[in-house]
């Protein structure tokens, strides 16, 4: 099914999560982690601590040695991941644990390589089966994407495609038509971090993509590092998007088990701040 909320597995569960939010009348704050950060066992924990401080969904990162769209914060953790070893077995454990310990939806992030290595069949099923909603793959193109959609609808994946204020309305069309679950809206044009402002671009691409008509929930990442930014950001946006700013707090943490404190306390101000929306 594409261009639409998911029905059927894990999916249905990421969709029902950005319509219950919707319901309460704020956006949805999605964090992401990458797997593997500090360890493997500590970054499932991390992921658990910000979903305990109010994140309504958490995207897993899969570690990747060249990350075109990940900043330098982002960058040095994957590092510290792919130094101790991570494998993609290790994203499925973290999936599995976050999902079973909170219930709520857990996304995957990746870069397309790694899937393509691994074999798009043998990733899904295991993605599903380790309670998995779906995928966020930025450098995956549309027209690129079919084999991949055909296994993710089969095992009841989510497909996230991301946009950029350089999108053509043409090619806003064709994305928004083909994925499923939400929209990433890159909220400009570079890589991610941690910005004093996020922009008015980012608001210009959420009105332009869901003048595609799609009913696909828009969600803004790229820049949002505190309560104010994610307050302005749900004033148009479905869902904010923050990744640098938890991995930020973690790298700067003196020890692990302040790190998890740091994590948990950010995703509350965040919480707070798209339940604040002006």
């Amino acid at each position: 099914m594409s261009g639409t909320a998911f029905s059927g597995g894990r999916a249905q569960l990421l969709s029902d999560t950005l319509a219950g939010a919707k319901a309460e009348g704020r956006s949805a704050l999605i964090a992401y982690l990458p797997a593997g950060f500090p360890t493997v066992d500590g970054g499932i924990e991390a992921i658990k601590a910000v979903f305990d401080g109010g994140a309504d969904i958490v995207e897993v990162g899969l570690p990747h040695s060249d990350p075109v769209l990940d900043g330098p914060v982002i960058q040095t953790a994957d590092d510290i991941a792919l130094r101790g070893g991570v494998k993609i077995a290790d994203v499925m454990r973290t999936v599995r644990e976050a999902h079973l310990a909170t219930g709520k939806p857990v996304l995957v992030m990746t870069y397309w390589n790694p899937i393509d290595r691994y074999g798009v069949e043998r990733f899904t099923a295991e993605l599903a089966e380790a309670g998995g909603a779906g995928c966020i793959l930025p450098d995956l193109p549309v027209q690129e994407s079919a084999l991949w959609r055909e296994h993710a609808t089969k095992h009841g994946l989510a497909t996230v495609f991301v946009v950029a204020p350089s999108s053509k309305d043409e090619r806003l069309t064709e994305i928004t038509a083909a994925g499923s679950g939400f929209v990433y809206a890159a909220s400009l044009m570079g890589v991610t971090g941690t910005r004093e402002s996020v922009g008015t671009q980012a608001q210009n691409l959420v009105e332009r993509t869901r003048a595609t008509g799609t009913p696909l929930p828009v969600c803004v990442g790229l820049g949002v590092s505190n309560a104010a930014q994610a307050a302005e950001v749900a004033g148009f946006a479905d869902g904010v998007i923050v990744g640098s700013a938890f991995v930020k707090r973690m790298l700067d943490a003196p020890d692990h088990a302040s790190g998890l404190e740091a994590v948990r306390e950010l995703a509350g101000e965040l919480a707070k701040g798209v339940r604040g929306r002006a």
